[in-house]
């Protein structure tokens, strides 16, 4: 079993602490810097009142991303789907002749 890594986090001027998996670190530093990178850039394009509203911005930026692509993915698959079951009923249609 790995060894458990503590690391620190800095959000929105908080630090928060974190225990973790050492394979977590690079996506976790990866993450809070891309939090910290779109809240700078709502607090200058935007007239926010806390940091609490820029941070709420934020995970709907980042979760509106994730669906969307899950909305994206199951479209394609339908798509891929459809065009698979086509090319099923073409050969069927040709080794039935």
């Amino acid at each position: 079993m790995e060894e458990k890594l503590k690391i620190k986090l800095s959000i929105a001027d908080r630090v928060y602490p974190l225990t973790i998996d050492p394979k977590q670190e690079e996506g976790l530093r990866k993450a809070a810097k891309n939090i910290e990178a779109l809240a700078k850039k709502f607090e200058q394009n935007y007239a926010v009142r806390d940091k609490q509203d820029v941070l709420a911005m934020c995970a709907l930026q980042f979760a509106s991303k994730i669906e969307q692509g899950g909305i994206d993915s199951s479209e394609s698959s339908k798509a891929a789907f459809e065009r698979l079951k086509a090319l099923d009923d073409l050969v069927h249609s040709k080794l039935g002749e």
